[in-house]
């Protein structure tokens, strides 16, 4: 298929096509907006942007390769690396505290309403 040599060409039905543009569309923003706050948190700790940028860049781009060679869902490679009573453990707790699942799920749902909006108007 032509479009296969611009990326990865996934089908869809027609009327998922809001949900694709919210998830895939959209979901870069949403790293973006991530990396933003970790970004803010290095820097209060008084690492260098630099330095701040180079850990959370690797930080995704290994976490994304680590998703596209195993078979396993993102939740159980999670637990794998969160140590009970550790620091990632904690800093899940925090994220976990704030419901940050659910403000994803709801921004997502956001998005692909949005996207249904406008195609509407």
């Amino acid at each position: 298929m032509l479009l296969q040599t611009f990326g990865t060409v996934v089908e869809v039905q027609e009327d998922q096509l809001h949900a694709v543009t919210a998830l895939s569309g959209s979901g870069p923003a949403y790293f973006y907006y991530v990396v933003e706050a970790m970004k803010e948190a290095g820097l209060a700790y008084g690492l260098t942007s630099d330095v701040v940028d180079q850990l959370i860049v690797e930080t995704m781009a290994g976490a994304a390769e680590m998703l596209k060679q195993v078979d396993e869902e993102p939740a159980t490679l999670r637990k794998k690396i969160t140590s009970p009573g550790g620091t990632t453990a904690a800093g899940i707790a925090a994220l976990q505290q704030f419901d940050v699942k659910q403000a994803f799920i709801e921004c997502v749902d956001a998005a692909e309403k949005k996207s249904r909006d406008l195609a509407n108007s």
